[in-house]
């Protein structure tokens, strides 16, 4: 069986399948600065010289803090990185998430984004529905939107994402602007989005799950134990394995603050899982 491509395209720019999450170079709870920041550098570093060249970010981890050690690390960026970020939420002094959301709080997330991250545009933004802050809620985005397409007309950002939407909400943001990509709640145990990651499939559009290997719930069963056993490899592993096959418009964005922890991701692309191992996986549904 051949492996899937570890290639897609995103804005304009072809990236790594398997990607970095920034978001726990943050301190505990994605907030205050990094405990060791010579060890955050380095997972940096050791990503894109692994060959990773899509890294998702966010100006509200931490708050700052990940893109400060973005560029930190690897400012001048190489022609073909690809640094993504979202806006659409902030925190408050304690930690705790808060909307912002209007049109000017989007207009000043970006800005914030460009200029701790030493950009002058970004290739792709993401726009976060705070509609409700867990998870997708039905809702016009219009207006949020109609504020990203004038940041974008003003060359600050290239291309448009979401992220915490509906299928409807991707319907109704194409109608006013071609979506780069949408960033949802996604893993082997939550697959509420399987007819959505179909249908971008069909349409070229990258789908980029966060929370791939169960965030603050890590990923636990039977099955997946079993076939990491057989394969050995990690139950973590299998999952990121499993996400690449499951569609080629799959971008996977697994984060972690350990050098160690990085070459694991990263070994997932080399594992191959069959159509039995497929189905049985698929049964954890």
């Amino acid at each position: 069986m051949s492996q899937p491509s570890m290639t897609y395209r995103l804005g304009d720019r072809e990236v790594s399948r398997l990607g970095y999450g920034a978001m726990q170079l943050a301190g505990p709870g994605v907030f205050g600065p990094v405990k060791n920041e010579a060890r955050a550098i380095q997972v940096l570093r050791d990503a894109v010289a692994s060959g990773v060249n899509h890294i998702d970010t966010s100006d509200f981890y931490g708050p700052h803090e990940t893109n400060r050690l973005i560029k930190k690390a690897l400012h001048p960026y190489a022609d073909n990185l690809c640094i993504v970020t979202k806006v659409g939420a902030r925190r408050d002094e304690k930690g705790g998430w808060l909307t912002a959301f209007t049109p000017q709080e989007l207009v000043s997330a970006v800005e914030d984004n460009l200029r701790n991250l030493g950009l002058e545009a970004m290739e792709v933004v993401n726009l976060r529905s705070m509609l409700d802050t867990h998870q997708p809620k039905e809702g016009s985005l219009e207006p949020q939107l109609e504020a990203m397409i004038k940041l974008k007309e003003r060359g600050l950002i290239r291309h448009i994402g979401l992220s915490n939407v509906t299928a409807k909400q991707v319907e109704d943001a194409q109608k006013l602007t071609p979506v780069a990509c949408v960033q949802n709640m996604y893993n082997l145990a939550n697959r509420h989005d399987d007819a959505l990651v179909d249908k971008l499939a069909e349409q070229g559009i990258p789908y980029v799950p966060f929370f791939p290997l169960g965030g603050f719930s890590p990923l636990q069963s039977s099955q997946l134990d079993e076939v990491a056993a057989d394969l050995q490899a990690t139950p973590m592993q299998v999952a990121l394995a499993w996400l690449l096959r499951r569609s080629p418009n799959i971008l996977l964005i697994p984060g972690t603050s350990s050098p160690e922890h990085l070459q694991e991701n990263l070994a997932s692309s080399r594992l191959n899982l069959s159509d039995e191992v497929m189905k049985k996986l698929n049964g954890m549904n």
